[in-house]
């Protein structure tokens, strides 16, 4: 059989358009922090009183307007409207946090808790970003197992909505720290590998990576550490 060969041109063009690719996304990521603020902001002075009467409801609300947001940001993502879309998502998820963020913040030690979970999340990412980036090894293997645990995830936390189980709750957070922290290694080597190549999906699925680690981190950081006064 006549081996084939991939000319040194055409290898560093391909390496060269993945750093591209992996460079607009880390720059497109700090980019969605500042609508995540914004709406962060707005959400932790919003009454969200009706999460507490209908908490069923409100998750399904959040949860339908993301996907629909997230389903707009796929069906455009080679256009500039996929980077406006991306920005309104990083927004409205923002505005999202303000329940868990008012929860903390009332809270004696609640902003020393939202900084240990922000800065936490940052580790997190950092360290699993240069793993992924500076070794080059391929992680799409861990895509199914990964796929699985997210179904199992979510199945687990939609029945916990409905029985209220504490240790359950937190073995879920748990649980969904470490498998968005692999998601992070098999995003990241998705990019690096070449199996990735629109940096605006890029960065929806690895700010949904670091957004999920965040919410969990906190919820864990409350649990085990809150002080009520």
């Amino acid at each position: 059989m006549e081996q084939q060969y991939i000319p040194a041109t055409q290898i560093g063009t391909i390496a060269t358009s993945q750093n591209k690719v992996l460079r607009n996304t880390y720059m497109m990521l700090a980019l969605t922090m500042i609508p995540t603020v914004i709406g962060a902001f707005m959400g932790m002075s919003t009454n969200f009183s009706f999460m507490a009467l209908h908490p069923i409801m409100f998750t399904l609300m959040m949860f339908g307007a993301m996907m629909g947001l997230m389903f707009g940001v796929t069906a455009t993502r080679n256009s500039g409207w996929g980077v406006v879309l991306l920005l309104a998502f990083t927004f409205v998820a923002g505005f999202f946090l303000g329940p868990i963020l008012q929860m903390a913040l009332h809270l004696k030690n609640g902003a020393q808790l939202v900084g240990m979970a922000a800065g936490g999340t940052g580790i997190i990412f950092f360290s699993l970003a240069t793993l992924a980036t500076v070794s080059k090894r391929d992680f799409s293997f861990m895509g199914k197992f990964l796929f699985i645990g997210l179904i199992l995830l979510i199945v687990a936390s939609l029945a916990n909505m409905f029985f209220h189980i504490p240790a359950l709750a937190l073995t879920i957070s748990a649980i969904a720290v470490l498998i968005f922290s692999a998601y992070i290694l098999f995003d990241i080597s998705q990019i690096v590998k070449g199996g990735q190549t629109n940096y605006v999906m890029a960065t929806m699925s690895l700010y949904l990576d670091i957004y999920n680690i965040f919410i969990n981190l906190l919820s864990l950081l409350m649990a085990f550490g809150g002080q009520r006064d």
